[in-house]
């Protein structure tokens, strides 16, 4: 077994490792990046509905357990970039309550140990990192800005812009929803995007979404100091004889010889960035004498309080009018983000997704007629809806006795919540002329792209996992950065939050280690 050793040893390169990666580049340290995968090909396969929903080319093989034992493939794409690879790159803030209490339907959603205003700064280095379109004081719900945002907002497509129209004028808000690529709409010779049909959930071969791997790891890596190594699965952590420190990573990774082996790579500090379940499960696999229940876990809270967002898509079908839009991500609502109609609890947020398909809607409804699929994917304008679900110790990661992740949502909250937010939208879709409309919910355990909350921080080590900069409590030089440290999800897209922290923590590295 190989050994080598750095100053910094950054597991994972999406959201939270790839911008964290980037935001120590320029310090000097000797810095080791390690990634479970490769580097995604662009191919033709990369536009391809068929190949990317139906065939599921880009998602991983392996499975998990649910909460009744039952394998599923879990919504995983190990890649240089992680999950930002495919995904629909919103990029918004959450609401400066969201970091207080916020009494929601089924309970209280937790205080942050930080306020806003500490992540402000940080947020607005994420959106120009990331090159977030946007538009301030058009979202009723929006937090203060130190700035604006660094880009202007994506112009709707004829259909969507009459669509904004008709909800302005039942007293709703809709505004353009952020969006991090590199689109120059003046002038389309100077950005990479075009405004295809395939930005959500299909990888991006104009490497035109900001993304982890194109933003910040690949100008990472143009420092020396920086290494990558792709294809290195990361088995455990290995710590000290008194437990306090990690002094090794062990990895399955391709050695000189171009042969797979287990290889250790020794470090002063190491940062773990593998998304809210496989941290939560790379902890509890580093299970040692001094940490006999997993990694940091005196707290028993390792794995614990999962969330994932209760999520819905919604198609507002015009029976005889085509969406000829392209690029359809580009509105968004939050008129019922903090009270809906009647009710004084939130319900959360409401957005467009990308272009639905033909072979997108067969993927999930194999059963419906090739026309029918056509025709509603032809006539419909489709919305993704979100609610905030809360954090329970029952709803966790674990591990069998054969080493295999389950996640079991024991509890599922806010359910109530989330039906009037998706009642509320059709009801304003029906009055805009969309008087067909098909709803789905998705399921949270299987559908984990917004999976936080396992290794939550805070200020006391016995309700919390890592402090306020995501340092252990337990393990002095052990940091966690991604979205297990949520102690709430809010009812936002968490990419742009898991970036800002990042930023924030590597800041505060840069100072203090």
């Amino acid at each position: 077994m190989s050994t080598s050793h750095y100053d910094i040893i950054i597991i994972g390169t999406g959201a939270g490792g790839g911008t964290l990666a980037y935001a120590l580049a320029g310090s000097g340290k000797n810095i080791l990046v390690l990634e479970k995968g490769d580097f995604l090909r662009r191919e033709v396969e990369n536009s391809c509905p068929k190949e990317v929903f139906v065939k599921k080319r880009y998602k991983t093989k392996e499975t998990w357990l649910n909460k009744d034992g039952k394998e599923f493939v879990p919504g995983m794409h190990y890649y240089v970039g992680g999950n930002t690879k495919l995904y629909g790159a919103a990029l918004a803030r959450m609401r400066k309550e969201d970091f207080g209490e916020l009494r929601l339907l089924d309970g209280v959603s937790p205080a942050w140990p930080i306020a806003y205003e500490e992540l402000e700064p940080y947020y607005a280095q994420a959106e120009k990192l990331y090159n977030v379109h946007g538009a301030q004081g058009e979202d009723p719900s929006e937090p203060p800005r130190s700035s604006p945002f660094p880009k202007p907002p994506i112009p709707h497509e004829p259909q969507i812009e009459e669509l904004a129209k008709n909800l302005q004028s039942q007293g709703l808000h809709p505004f353009p929803l952020p969006i991090g690529i590199d689109l120059d709409e003046p002038d389309r010779l100077t950005g990479r995007c075009f405004r295809c049909m395939t930005c959500d959930g299909f990888p991006c071969p104009a490497l035109a979404k900001s993304d982890a791997d194109v933003n910040a790891v690949r100008p990472a890596r143009e420092y020396r100091n920086v290494t990558l190594i792709r294809n290195a699965e990361v088995r455990k952590l290995i710590t000290a004889p008194d437990g306090k420190r990690v002094v090794a990573v062990e990895a399955w990774a391709t050695n000189e010889r171009q042969e797979k082996e287990v290889q250790r790579f020794e470090s002063e500090l190491v940062v773990v960035s593998c998304g809210a379940v496989n941290s939560a499960a790379l902890l509890l696999r580093s299970a040692s004498d001094k940490h006999p229940n997993g990694l940091a876990n005196s707290s028993g809270l390792v794995g614990r309080n999962y969330m994932a967002h209760l999520n819905g898509t919604v198609m507002a079908v015009h029976p005889w009018r085509r969406n000829r839009t392209v690029f359809q991500k580009t509105l968004a609502m939050n008129d019922w983000y903090f009270k809906g109609p009647g009710c004084d609890y939130p319900l959360g947020n409401v957005q467009l997704i990308g272009k639905l398909q033909k072979k997108m809607l067969l993927a999930d409804q194999p059963w419906l007629p090739g026309p029918l699929s056509m025709y509603l994917a032809d006539h419909s304008v489709d919305w993704w809806v979100l609610s905030e679900d809360l954090p329970k110790a029952e709803n966790q990661v674990t591990l069998t006795r054969e080493g295999k992740i389950q996640v079991s949502l024991a509890t599922p909250t806010n359910v109530g919540a989330h039906r009037r937010l998706m009642t509320e939208l059709c009801r304003a879709l029906r009055q805009a002329g969309y008087w067909l409309i098909l709803a789905k919910r998705w399921p949270s355990d299987e559908n984990c792209s917004h999976q936080v909350g396992t290794l939550k921080f805070g200020r006391d080590p016995r309700t919390s996992v890592l402090n306020e900069y995501c340092r252990a409590h337990e393990v002095e030089n052990l940091f966690v950065v991604d979205g297990s440290f949520f102690p709430s999800s809010a009812a936002v897209n968490p990419a742009l939050t898991i970036m800002a922290q990042a930023l924030r923590v590597g800041a505060w590295m840069r100072k203090n280690c």
